[in-house]
Protein backbone atom coordinates (compact mmCIF):
# COMPACT_ATOMS: atom_id res chain seq x y z
CA UNK A 1 0.00 0.00 0.00
CA UNK A 2 1.67 3.51 -1.09
CA UNK A 3 0.75 6.37 1.66
CA UNK A 4 -1.23 9.30 1.16
CA UNK A 5 0.07 12.53 0.25
CA UNK A 6 -1.63 15.58 2.09
CA UNK A 7 -0.87 19.45 1.37
CA UNK A 8 -2.30 20.93 4.72
CA UNK A 9 -2.37 24.80 5.10
CA UNK A 10 -1.25 25.53 8.56
CA UNK A 11 -2.36 29.20 8.74
CA UNK A 12 -0.76 32.77 8.40
CA UNK A 13 1.47 32.29 11.87
CA UNK A 14 -0.79 32.14 14.90
CA UNK A 15 -0.52 28.52 15.31
CA UNK A 16 -4.07 28.76 17.09
CA UNK A 17 -5.40 29.56 13.65
CA UNK A 18 -4.74 26.20 12.55
CA UNK A 19 -7.79 23.95 11.58
CA UNK A 20 -9.59 21.23 13.03
CA UNK A 21 -8.95 18.88 10.48
CA UNK A 22 -5.51 19.93 9.31
CA UNK A 23 -4.68 19.12 13.68
CA UNK A 24 -6.31 15.96 13.11
CA UNK A 25 -4.57 15.04 9.65
CA UNK A 26 -1.40 16.23 11.39
CA UNK A 27 -1.41 13.44 14.79
CA UNK A 28 -2.38 10.89 12.17
CA UNK A 29 0.15 10.86 9.73
CA UNK A 30 3.41 9.47 10.00
CA UNK A 31 5.35 12.04 8.21
CA UNK A 32 5.31 15.79 8.55
CA UNK A 33 7.32 17.12 5.51
CA UNK A 34 8.26 20.98 5.55
CA UNK A 35 9.98 23.23 3.26
CA UNK A 36 13.13 25.24 4.21
CA UNK A 37 15.46 27.53 2.62
CA UNK A 38 18.95 25.38 3.49
CA UNK A 39 19.79 22.70 5.19
CA UNK A 40 19.46 23.44 9.11
CA UNK A 41 16.92 25.79 9.16
CA UNK A 42 13.45 25.95 10.03
CA UNK A 43 10.46 26.83 7.92
CA UNK A 44 7.60 29.56 8.77
CA UNK A 45 5.02 26.67 8.58
CA UNK A 46 7.65 24.25 10.45
CA UNK A 47 7.29 26.57 13.16
CA UNK A 48 3.47 27.09 13.04
CA UNK A 49 3.76 23.25 13.71
CA UNK A 50 6.46 22.99 16.38
CA UNK A 51 3.48 24.35 18.51
CA UNK A 52 1.87 21.14 19.01
CA UNK A 53 4.38 18.44 18.06
CA UNK A 54 7.41 17.65 19.39
CA UNK A 55 10.23 16.58 16.81
CA UNK A 56 10.56 13.44 18.58
CA UNK A 57 6.62 12.34 18.66
CA UNK A 58 6.84 12.77 14.09
CA UNK A 59 9.58 11.56 11.84
CA UNK A 60 9.89 15.56 10.62
CA UNK A 61 11.11 15.15 6.61
CA UNK A 62 12.76 18.86 5.72
CA UNK A 63 12.48 19.03 2.25
CA UNK A 64 15.17 22.34 1.20
CA UNK A 65 14.22 24.45 -1.43
CA UNK A 66 16.75 27.21 -2.44
CA UNK A 67 15.83 31.30 -2.93
CA UNK A 68 17.33 31.15 -6.19
CA UNK A 69 16.11 31.41 -9.97
CA UNK A 70 18.59 28.86 -11.58
CA UNK A 71 15.67 27.07 -13.33
CA UNK A 72 18.65 23.97 -13.70
CA UNK A 73 19.21 24.37 -9.66
CA UNK A 74 15.33 24.50 -9.17
CA UNK A 75 14.42 21.47 -11.22
CA UNK A 76 17.28 19.00 -10.00
CA UNK A 77 16.19 20.48 -6.28
CA UNK A 78 12.78 19.66 -6.84
CA UNK A 79 13.65 16.26 -8.48
CA UNK A 80 15.23 15.31 -5.46
CA UNK A 81 12.55 16.50 -2.96
CA UNK A 82 9.71 14.65 -4.84
CA UNK A 83 11.90 11.60 -4.72
CA UNK A 84 12.17 12.05 -1.17
CA UNK A 85 8.70 12.19 -0.27
CA UNK A 86 7.64 9.35 -2.52
CA UNK A 87 10.31 7.46 -0.41
CA UNK A 88 8.42 7.73 2.42
CA UNK A 89 4.94 7.40 0.77
CA UNK A 90 6.31 4.10 -0.76
CA UNK A 91 7.10 2.33 2.50
CA UNK A 92 3.08 3.28 3.70
CA UNK A 93 3.37 5.98 4.95
CA UNK A 94 1.20 8.69 5.04
CA UNK A 95 3.25 12.32 4.82
CA UNK A 96 1.51 15.67 5.36
CA UNK A 97 3.43 18.13 3.82
CA UNK A 98 2.64 21.34 5.50
CA UNK A 99 2.73 25.14 4.07
CA UNK A 100 2.12 28.13 5.19
CA UNK A 101 -1.61 29.83 4.51
CA UNK A 102 -3.02 27.67 2.20
CA UNK A 103 -1.87 24.66 0.14
CA UNK A 104 -3.42 25.66 -3.30
CA UNK A 105 -2.20 29.42 -3.14
CA UNK A 106 0.66 30.66 -4.36
CA UNK A 107 1.99 27.66 -2.14
CA UNK A 108 5.46 25.30 -2.64
CA UNK A 109 2.98 22.24 -2.36
CA UNK A 110 1.63 23.22 -5.45
CA UNK A 111 4.34 22.41 -7.67
CA UNK A 112 5.29 19.32 -5.70
CA UNK A 113 1.41 18.21 -6.35
CA UNK A 114 2.02 18.73 -10.36
CA UNK A 115 5.50 16.53 -9.98
CA UNK A 116 4.28 14.22 -7.88
CA UNK A 117 1.12 13.49 -10.31
CA UNK A 118 3.25 13.65 -13.19
CA UNK A 119 5.96 10.96 -11.96
CA UNK A 120 3.74 8.81 -9.69
CA UNK A 121 -0.14 8.99 -10.34
CA UNK A 122 -0.15 6.09 -8.23
CA UNK A 123 0.00 8.39 -5.35
CA UNK A 124 -3.24 9.72 -3.84
CA UNK A 125 -3.21 13.37 -3.03
CA UNK A 126 -5.34 14.91 -0.86
CA UNK A 127 -5.46 19.10 0.58
CA UNK A 128 -6.62 20.64 3.54
CA UNK A 129 -7.45 24.18 2.79
CA UNK A 130 -5.83 27.02 5.12
CA UNK A 131 -6.50 30.28 6.30
CA UNK A 132 -4.05 32.49 4.09
CA UNK A 133 -2.15 35.66 5.34
CA UNK A 134 -4.38 37.50 3.19
CA UNK A 135 -7.35 36.76 5.42
CA UNK A 136 -5.29 36.96 8.32
CA UNK A 137 -4.19 40.65 7.03
CA UNK A 138 -7.61 41.54 6.60
CA UNK A 139 -8.84 40.49 9.97
CA UNK A 140 -5.66 42.07 12.06
CA UNK A 141 -6.29 45.26 9.98
CA UNK A 142 -10.05 45.26 10.19
CA UNK A 143 -10.36 45.87 6.41
CA UNK A 144 -13.00 44.21 4.55
CA UNK A 145 -11.83 42.58 1.15
CA UNK A 146 -14.89 42.98 -0.49
CA UNK A 147 -18.38 43.94 -0.08
CA UNK A 148 -21.63 43.76 -2.53
CA UNK A 149 -20.58 43.84 -6.12
CA UNK A 150 -16.81 45.42 -5.30
CA UNK A 151 -13.77 43.55 -6.64
CA UNK A 152 -11.07 42.14 -5.13
CA UNK A 153 -7.66 41.30 -6.48
CA UNK A 154 -4.44 39.34 -5.37
CA UNK A 155 -1.40 40.11 -7.10
CA UNK A 156 2.36 39.23 -7.24
CA UNK A 157 3.89 42.98 -6.63
CA UNK A 158 6.79 43.29 -9.87
CA UNK A 159 8.40 46.51 -11.30
CA UNK A 160 5.73 46.88 -13.99
CA UNK A 161 4.31 50.40 -14.24
CA UNK A 162 1.29 49.92 -16.47
CA UNK A 163 0.21 46.62 -14.75
CA UNK A 164 0.62 48.08 -11.30
CA UNK A 165 -1.74 50.94 -12.02
CA UNK A 166 -4.28 49.32 -13.88
CA UNK A 167 -4.65 47.30 -11.29
CA UNK A 168 -4.76 49.63 -8.93
CA UNK A 169 -6.98 51.38 -10.84
CA UNK A 170 -9.35 48.76 -11.81
CA UNK A 171 -10.37 47.13 -8.21
CA UNK A 172 -11.53 48.19 -4.84
CA UNK A 173 -9.15 46.37 -3.21
CA UNK A 174 -5.60 45.13 -3.99
CA UNK A 175 -3.43 42.63 -2.15
CA UNK A 176 -0.01 42.64 -3.41
CA UNK A 177 2.19 39.60 -2.36
CA UNK A 178 5.96 39.47 -2.67
CA UNK A 179 5.98 43.24 -2.23
CA UNK A 180 9.19 43.09 -0.21
CA UNK A 181 11.48 43.74 -2.92
CA UNK A 182 9.58 46.16 -4.62
CA UNK A 183 8.37 48.43 -1.91
CA UNK A 184 10.39 51.43 -3.50
CA UNK A 185 8.38 50.86 -6.64
CA UNK A 186 5.15 50.95 -5.29
CA UNK A 187 5.27 53.93 -2.76
CA UNK A 188 6.09 56.09 -5.64
CA UNK A 189 3.15 54.68 -7.35
CA UNK A 190 0.61 54.93 -4.76
CA UNK A 191 1.57 58.40 -4.16
CA UNK A 192 0.97 59.11 -7.77
CA UNK A 193 -2.57 57.66 -7.58
CA UNK A 194 -3.47 59.54 -4.14
CA UNK A 195 -3.65 55.94 -2.50
CA UNK A 196 -0.64 55.86 0.06
CA UNK A 197 -3.10 56.88 2.91
CA UNK A 198 -5.52 53.46 1.83
CA UNK A 199 -2.49 51.46 1.66
CA UNK A 200 -1.20 49.03 4.96
CA UNK A 201 1.43 46.99 4.66
CA UNK A 202 2.04 43.70 7.31
CA UNK A 203 5.10 41.45 7.86
CA UNK A 204 4.54 37.49 9.28
CA UNK A 205 0.78 38.51 10.01
CA UNK A 206 -0.78 36.93 13.13
CA UNK A 207 2.50 35.29 14.59
CA UNK A 208 4.64 36.36 17.58
CA UNK A 209 6.64 38.40 15.08
CA UNK A 210 4.22 40.47 13.04
CA UNK A 211 4.81 44.21 12.09
CA UNK A 212 2.16 46.22 10.93
CA UNK A 213 4.58 49.33 9.32
CA UNK A 214 3.64 52.79 8.92
CA UNK A 215 3.90 53.14 5.26
CA UNK A 216 5.28 56.67 5.64
CA UNK A 217 8.68 55.32 6.55
CA UNK A 218 9.13 52.74 4.89
CA UNK A 219 11.05 53.82 1.63
CA UNK A 220 14.52 52.56 1.80
CA UNK A 221 13.70 49.27 4.58
CA UNK A 222 14.30 46.04 3.74
CA UNK A 223 11.23 43.85 4.24
CA UNK A 224 11.14 40.23 4.99
CA UNK A 225 9.55 38.08 2.16
CA UNK A 226 6.36 37.32 4.13
CA UNK A 227 5.60 40.97 3.70
CA UNK A 228 1.97 41.56 2.06
CA UNK A 229 0.33 44.95 1.27
CA UNK A 230 -3.40 45.68 1.42
CA UNK A 231 -4.70 48.82 -0.65
CA UNK A 232 -8.42 49.19 0.21
CA UNK A 233 -10.73 51.98 -1.52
Amino acid sequence: MIGTLYGLGVGPGDPELITVKAFRKLKETDVIAYPKKRKGSKSYAHRIVEAYFNPSEKEMLGLVFPMTKDKEILQKKWSETTEMVFAELQQGKDVAFVTEGDPLLYSTFIHMMKLMKERHPEVQIETVPGISSINGAASRLGLPLADGDEHVAIVPAREDYEEMKKVLLENDCIVFIKVAKVIDFMIPLLKELNLLHKASVVTKVTSEEEIVWNIEELEGVELEYLTLMVVRK
